[in-house]
């Protein structure tokens, strides 16, 4: 019987167990499928996290993170949860490979994966030409052009990234205004070769068997199409939440979750179901930061910790 099964292994799921361990729990186990970190350590630079004044890569700002979590007893399952019920004050985790564990606390803290924006092509040519990480395939396309699509603070802070070994990055939005801050923005138009193409609709990736040969757009205002000639298609268009795991037999979840999935949690982290906890940007109104799920995984903890008095 664990005192706390974490779901997730980035920043929120790491420090939870980091401060349940260190604060007495015995029985810790986080469930992670890959090595912890999350997804910051697909970013490629990171300049605002707190006491870091260094620029960073993610991968290098997490490198220390399991390890101190460890020292204190947090052990690492990896293995995906598949399902999460409750019965009689005990929480039973279905594990993909077929057993269960139980335990009397649970954190869900899977976070979030990029959202597919949904054009013609993009499911065809996904992993040739088309990626949502510039850090891991931005290299391919040293000196060359590429396009980007997006509008928020992710996607002009790969534009800026791309910009760096790329010789042109065509940023591809629907709205000629953008959803990121203004500091972001004002980056990205210091890049000399950024073509800013707003308020067009993607219309549709192209390629051959070698992979994709161009985009094309069409224009809100004209109705014009223009075609770009790229052999690399970058997709930015926010984020699906990873829930999953809360629903029931009957469609349901296990929690209180929002239209988009998002489990509702209280300032405690706490959600509808007693002893069942979220942090991270699994949560609703999360800030995607790294800071913000670390500080939403020390809350979990230290509530948790007195949860189980």
């Amino acid at each position: 019987m664990l005192d706390l099964a974490i779901i997730g292994g980035g920043p929120a799921g790491l420090t939870a167990g980091l401060y349940a361990t260190r604060g007495g729990l015995k029985n810790v186990t986080m469930f992670e499928m890959g090595m912890p970190g999350g997804q910051i350590t697909g970013s490629s630079e990171i300049e605002n996290y707190p006491g870091q004044s260094a620029v960073v890569s993610g991968m290098d700002l997490m490198e220390s993170w399991p390890a101190q979590a460890m020292k204190f007893g947090l052990k690492h399952e990896m293995k995906q949860v598949l399902k999460v019920t409750k019965n009689d004050n005990i929480f039973q985790i279905e594990l993909e490979d077929g057993t269960k564990q139980e335990a009397k606390t649970v954190l869900l803290a899977t976070g979030s994966v990029p959202r597919r924006a949904g054009f013609v092509g993009e499911d065809k040519f996904f992993g040739r030409g088309i990626s949502t990480c510039a850090t891991c395939d931005g290299f391919f396309y040293k000196n060359k052009e590429v396009a980007l699509i997006g509008g928020g603070d992710s996607a002009l802070e790969e534009a800026v990234y791309l910009a760096k070994t790329c010789s042109k990055v065509y940023l591809v939005h629907r709205r000629d205004t953008y959803r990121a801050a203004p500091s972001t923005i004002e980056h990205m138009k210091h890049c000399e070769n950024i073509e800013e193409v707003t308020n067009v609709d993607v219309e549709e990736v192209i390629g051959d068997n070698m992979g994709v040969t161009g985009l094309i757009v069409k224009s809100k205002q004209t109705g014009e199409t223009r075609q770009l000639d790229v052999p690399g298609v970058f997709v930015f268009v926010g984020r699906d939440v990873l829930s999953d795991c809360l629903k029931q037999e009957d469609g349901n979840y296990l929690c209180d979750v929002n239209a988009q999935g998002e489990v509702v949690v209280d300032l405690r982290m706490k959600t509808s179901v007693p002893g069942l906890y979220a942090a991270g940007d699994v949560r609703i109104d999360a800030a995607k930061q790294v800071v913000c799920a670390a500080a939403d995984g020390a809350t979990a903890a230290v509530n948790i910790i007195e949860y189980l008095g």
